[in-house]
């Protein structure tokens, strides 16, 4: 598991006061209210404000004190570590999780190991399977199990086969 998270990605200097506009990277801009520190290109800094308004916020930084400290964070990461981070719901797993999970049908049949998962209202998981890209929707009925512990992701292979390209 990793011990750090990518919550959001800096966009701009928001006014001249160091506050930065973001776009959150979880289910929810709210997601980012409760974190005390973020981690940005390794260096920590304490979260003074956060305002959310759908996925972005508005954040003040301790260290960020005007327009031309928060020009230079534009376009960087911010991270978090997992332990700050609200608990997933079930059935829910961060990305950083999945990624190099092996996915298999239920019968057992290596299938291909996840490389990238695009987010939408559907999440698009893409894999390698032997060389070639593998894209499939996560729509209903498609993902039988998921074990990020083990690595391990189980389809179910009719449903896989409708929804893959």
């Amino acid at each position: 598991m990793h011990e750090y998270l990518t919550v959001a990605t800096i966009l701009k200097p928001q006014g001249i006061r160091g506050e930065v506009k973001v776009k959150a990277l979880t289910d929810s801009a709210e997601d980012l209210k409760g974190l005390k520190k973020l981690f940005i290109d390794g260096a920590e800094y304490p979260v003074l404000s956060v305002r959310a308004q759908g996925d972005f916020a508005y954040m003040g930084l301790k260290g960020v004190a005007d327009r031309n400290a928060a020009e230079l964070l534009r376009g960087k990461d911010m991270l978090a570590e997992r332990s700050d981070m609200p608990e997933l719901p079930a059935g829910r797993y961060y990305i950083v999780d999945l990624i190099g999970c092996e996915v298999f049908g239920e019968r057992g049949d290596f299938i291909g190991r996840v490389t990238e998962v695009t987010p939408a209202k559907t999440d698009v998981y893409t894999l390698d399977a032997g060389g070639k890209n593998l894209t499939f929707v996560a729509a209903d009925g498609v993902i039988s199990e998921v074990d990020t512990a083990s690595g391990r992701i189980t389809v179910n292979e009719k449903r896989f086969r409708e929804v893959s390209l």
